[in-house]
């Protein structure tokens, strides 16, 4: 239901209400109701039912100053009970005129001067009454008013914070793929001008060796070794290409965590936190426990989200003398008694593939901590 239908229903109870008063104090008054004062409540019925039919303000107002005479008539002729009708009319027709609160009142008191003084005091109370519901039905159109604005400016916002976020995907996917081409133009210029050169030049020597070989073998033997060389520089360059381009195990190890933990961060909302943090060399964590780390750190922060119902989880990787450690460990409800499910024990199972061991603790929330041995012939300290 919209604002306007609910003030047309509150303003039809206002009228209802008073129209029943009148029939039933014309009726104990009189006794019995005439013919003409059955006629002149259905007439001022089927006027103000039809007010709200029309959307049109100049219809509106016609009909109310129509039923605003009829009731002044029905007052001056059949009873001037029908002046308790007019507050309510005049309330309406000064509301959808659009005048400011509190001038309804100076018409309403005009009346007075037709009104039988004994009828004085409930004109009065009818006013009032007529007052206060249409004070009170304008307040909570103003709030209802005030908060459909804000709902549309927060509408409005929210589409476009959505238009916003799909451009700026779009702007990280277009901008990847962009990277991703120059990276090959580059590679591929790179390949051009440095490798594809080197092949080039060792491919004519050798064609020129052919051409000499039994006609001045020490000269094919001389361009044959300017090939061979050519070609060892080239390959040399190849490798250097390729091992400029390969990021190091430990990069792409320790992206792959903090990569877990933006992706968890952003997945609720800011409701859980997680950080990553490391010490030592990361070098001499090999691929294998790489794996192994980033396997048993998805499988613990899972846990957590499942069971512990933390708000941050701290993951770690610290290279000590004798030993990596992984740590996860969230600040949740713990466990008094650790029950090892299928999560711990595959985590035990992939860290004794590497000789080494899982610990889970939960004194102090939950924590994980994988150790495994270091295999980089580091002498144990004495």
């Amino acid at each position: 239901m919209n604002k306007i239908g609910a003030i047309d229903i509150w303003t039809l109870g206002n009228k209802a209400s008073l129209l029943f008063y009148l029939i039933a104090a014309s009726y104990f008054m009189n006794a019995k109701a005439t013919p003409w004062d059955v006629l002149a409540y259905l007439v001022y019925l089927c006027l103000n039912v039809a007010i709200p039919i029309f959307k049109g303000k100049r219809p509106r107002l016609a009909l109310m100053a129509v039923s605003a005479a009829f009731v002044v008539y029905c007052g001056e002729q059949l009873s001037p009970l029908f002046y308790l009708l007019l507050p309510v009319q005049l309330c309406e027709s000064f509301r959808l005129a659009g005048f400011k609160r509190g001038w309804e009142l100076l018409p309403m008191l005009l009346p007075l001067a037709v009104v039988p003084r004994g009828f004085v005091p409930v004109y009065g109370l009818a006013a009032l009454f007529s007052f206060l519901l249409h004070a009170g039905l304008r307040e909570q159109g103003g709030k209802a008013e005030r908060l459909e604005n804000e709902l549309e400016k927060s509408r409005e916002e929210l589409q476009r914070l959505a238009r916003s976020l799909n451009e700026n995907e779009e702007y990280i996917r277009q901008s990847e793929y962009t990277i991703k081409l120059e990276e090959r133009n580059r590679l591929s210029q790179r390949i051009h001008d440095e490798i594809g050169h080197s092949m080039a030049g060792a491919l004519i020597q050798m064609e020129a060796a052919r051409t000499l070989l039994g006609l001045k073998p020490d000269k094919a033997a001389e361009l044959l070794g300017n090939a061979i060389s050519i070609s060892q520089d080239g390959l040399e360059r190849i490798r250097l290409t390729l091992k400029d381009m390969k990021p190091k195990a430990e990069e792409l190890g320790i992206h792959r965590l903090r990569l877990l933990a933006d992706e968890l961060s952003a997945r609720h909302g800011g409701s859980v936190t997680a950080t990553v943090t490391h010490a030592g060399d990361l070098d001499v964590i090999t691929p294998i426990q790489w794996r192994i780390i980033q396997e048993n750190a998805t499988e613990a922060v899972t846990n957590s989200l499942k069971y512990s119902k933390a708000t941050a989880i701290d993951i770690e990787v610290r290279v000590l003398n004798r030993f990596i450690k992984s740590v996860v460990a969230d600040n949740g409800r713990g466990a008094p008694k650790i029950v090892k499910g299928l999560g711990i024990i595959g985590m035990e199972e992939r860290s004794a593939s590497a000789g080494g061991t899982v610990i889970a603790d939960g004194t102090n929330g939950f924590s994980i901590t994988t150790l495994l041995p270091r295999s980089d012939g580091t002498p144990e300290p004495s």
